[in-house]
């Protein structure tokens, strides 16, 4: 284990079986996110998107939760005198943060091992599974203290529960607890609590040993299409079909399909 490229212990870091885990760590603020955190996240995940020996991402929390969300003991502090502090931080560190964890060319696993609440919860809706504690839950509280959403929660809340169920959520925080979270479609899978990262990780291990550069055109293309349509996404189709299959990848699963082996993928 080692600390992020920043130096900062406020992120564990560690890179095994092409795997990259990224921790929280600030366990006795529950993960809140300060300035500090918030940086080193940030560029530790634009690290490892740019790491080609990382294949997949696993982000957690150390201690009980997941991620309380914005330090407010700081950010209380910036209220009284430090403005641009207060508003800096959108652009240059939630924005930045959770478009790595959603547009990486590679899949990223949420380990949701306690409470995600407000940023914390858009940072693990932000990616594409989420293996959740049965004692953790969601908390979308940023209308609890006088804020509209960040983090991408107003994107991709709506796209996991519906428009209703999003406004519902954000306009009336209160923890979701683990099973809803599964029902409501918030969770991809829920877990015992001490079974949670060994989960987690046999996922993204699996994950990173699979076609990621497929994985990372599916990612691409869900996201276009959310927002473009039927034609256009069709294009964005044709050119992530001659990405993937100009790969080693591709024609090396083609000839162990018809070998009637098992492919390997290399991720190139």
């Amino acid at each position: 284990m080692t600390t992020t490229p920043t130096g900062s212990d406020t992120v564990r870091y560690e890179l095994r079986d092409g795997v990259a885990t990224v921790t929280l760590n600030r366990p006795d603020a529950m993960n809140a996110l300060d300035d500090e955190l918030k940086t080193a996240l940030r560029d530790t995940l634009a690290a490892a998107a740019q790491d080609p020996d990382v294949r997949a991402v696993l982000l957690t929390g150390s201690g009980r939760a997941f991620c309380a969300g914005q330090d407010l003991a700081e950010h209380a502090q910036n209220l009284q005198g430090h403005l641009q502090d207060v508003w800096r931080t959108v652009p240059e560190h939630y924005s930045p943060i959770v478009t790595l964890l959603a547009t990486m060319p590679k899949p990223v696993v949420a380990a949701v091992n306690g409470i995600a609440a407000g940023a914390g919860a858009a940072f693990a809706l932000a990616c594409d599974f989420r293996i959740v504690a049965d004692t953790a839950g969601f908390t979308m509280a940023f209308a609890a203290v006088g804020l509209a959403a960040d983090s991408g929660a107003s994107w991709t809340l709506p796209r996991l529960v519906g428009v209703a169920k999003a406004k519902e959520l954000l306009m009336r925080p209160s923890t979701v607890p683990a099973d809803e979270a599964l029902r409501l479609g918030l969770a991809t899978e829920v877990v015992a609590a001490d079974a949670v990262a060994e989960t987690a990780r046999a996922l993204a291990v699996r994950l990173a040993a699979g076609p990621t550069v497929a994985y990372g055109a599916i990612r691409r293309s869900i996201a276009f299409s959310s927002g473009h349509g039927l034609e256009e996404s069709l294009d964005l189709e044709s050119q992530m079909m001659h990405l993937t299959g100009s790969t080693e990848d591709h024609r090396n699963a083609v000839a162990a399909f018809l070998a009637k082996r098992r492919p390997t993928f290399t991720g190139r």
